[in-house]
């Protein structure tokens, strides 16, 4: 009858393994699969609005028609997305965010007057700044 003193600690040494095999095999699956996936996609929905967003605000960003203008606005953007810098550049009228992930890269077309051109590169982790100038026949919109 002396073997009734480890029935209890041999019950909780049991209990402590199972739960820390179950506690070990959870994180395996949270940190193989699922949240990694998880991080990816919350990574491209912060790309695709920072850049929809962004264009917005430079196409508010353009006056009237017949009106001669010298704006500066800030603008806020993400410092990182996917925890990597990135850049913000106007090519022919289309805003493009170049990501260090390609998946996480896009552009998107700005809807401006013809007589508007844009030109201009933001890094994430720098100021941004949108500066129009220009004339009624003649708007120059540029990213500092």
């Amino acid at each position: 009858m002396t073997d009734r003193g480890f029935v209890p600690v041999v019950g909780k040494t049991l209990e402590a393994a199972l739960v820390l095999l179950y506690v070990s095999s959870l994180v395996t699956v949270l940190h193989g699969g699922v949240l990694p996936e998880y991080r990816t996609t919350a990574a491209a929905e912060v790309s695709d609005r920072t850049l929809v967003t962004t264009a917005e605000r430079i196409e508010a960003t353009v006056p009237t028609p017949g009106t001669t203008v010298t704006v500066t606005r800030p603008v806020s953007i993400p410092d990182t997305i996917d925890r990597a810098t990135y850049r913000l550049r106007a090519v022919d009228g289309t805003l493009v965010l170049d990501h260090p992930e390609s998946r996480l890269s896009g552009r998107i077309p700005l809807s401006l007057p013809a007589n508007v051109t844009v030109t201009g590169t933001w890094r994430s982790d720098d100021r941004t700044v949108v500066r129009v100038r220009g004339r009624p026949d003649r708007i120059r919109v540029i990213l500092a």
